[in-house]
């Protein structure tokens, strides 16, 4: 093979994996819950049309951000999509939800994003229609959200992670609209710690649900993801923590959605037996 025929066969994979973009679309979903129309990202590989069925990570927002958080503030994630052959979808939290379903009517989040949000992506689009091809994850409140809706709904999603999660909200009483969503934690101390993810892992079997935690050691949530990681070694639940130096900021979840998306197409290719 001549160098001329050897330059144009280079220009042209070239031209062919920089062609490749993940799709980005913004959809209105509604919540029959909470009787309102719902906005979220849906981002598909470039090959999408051609591809057959595929997993959804449902990617979750912080507190006071909103479903165009991750597109907006991590650019470049949704590469992802391409390189794992997979679809990314990203709820609307409705600011502060913290993802749980509360006795405001307005605030039931847990259904919209474990059964609405995921019959609306399974409706519209070639979807692994179960567990196999579901995980989420989140940063911060979504953090504690991918947790706390992955061991609520072990049905419906296979794999969860966290970033910098707030997987233990008793140190915070006073934070982030949590007393508006479940009452003032002195007056309503049993919905507090129901509620909360450390408290949870009794719902857990060991190798049931794939779980990775990450968290910065400068992060105001260390402390509280190095307690539920001793608390799941201590009950034998296998899960991927990982700890580097960092703060509760973009930069690194930028970073840590690399390996959380990773993590995820490792659960999606493997064997995986049924629930019992």
């Amino acid at each position: 093979m001549n160098k001329v025929l050897l330059q144009l066969l280079f220009l042209i994979t070239s031209l062919s994996i920089t062609s490749q973009a993940a799709v980005v679309d913004t959809v209105d979903t509604y919540s029959a819950a909470m009787k309102k129309n719902i906005k979220a990202v849906v981002i598909r590989p470039d090959n999408y049309a051609s591809a057959g069925e595929m997993p959804v990570v449902y990617l979750l927002h912080g507190y006071s951000g909103n479903y165009a958080d991750w597109v907006k503030r991590a650019p470049g994630f949704e590469k992802a999509a391409d390189t794992f052959q997979m679809m990314i979808v990203c709820p609307d939290g409705g600011f502060g939800s913290w993802y749980w379903d509360t006795k405001d009517p307005q605030f039931q989040y847990e259904t919209y994003v474990s059964k609405e949000l995921v019959s609306f992506i399974d409706s519209k689009y070639k979807t692994i229609k179960d567990r196999r091809g579901r995980a989420i994850t989140g940063l911060s409140m979504g953090g504690h959200g991918g947790l706390y809706l992955a061991f609520r709904h072990q049905d419906v999603f296979g794999a969860a992670g966290s970033m910098s999660g707030g997987v233990d909200i008793r140190p915070f009483p006073n934070n982030w609209d949590m007393a508006k969503r479940l009452g003032k934690y002195a007056e309503n101390p049993k919905v507090w710690e129901e509620n909360t993810v450390i408290n949870m892992l009794h719902l857990l079997t060991p190798n049931t649900l794939s779980i990775i935690i990450d968290c910065g050691k400068e992060d105001f949530f260390f402390g509280v993801n190095e307690n539920l990681h001793r608390e799941l070694m201590y009950r034998n639940i296998p899960h991927d923590y990982i700890v580097r130096p960092g703060a509760h900021n973009w930069p690194y979840w930028t970073n840590a959605i690399q390996y959380q998306l990773l993590f995820m197409n490792n659960f999606f290719s493997k064997k995986e037996a049924p629930v019992k």
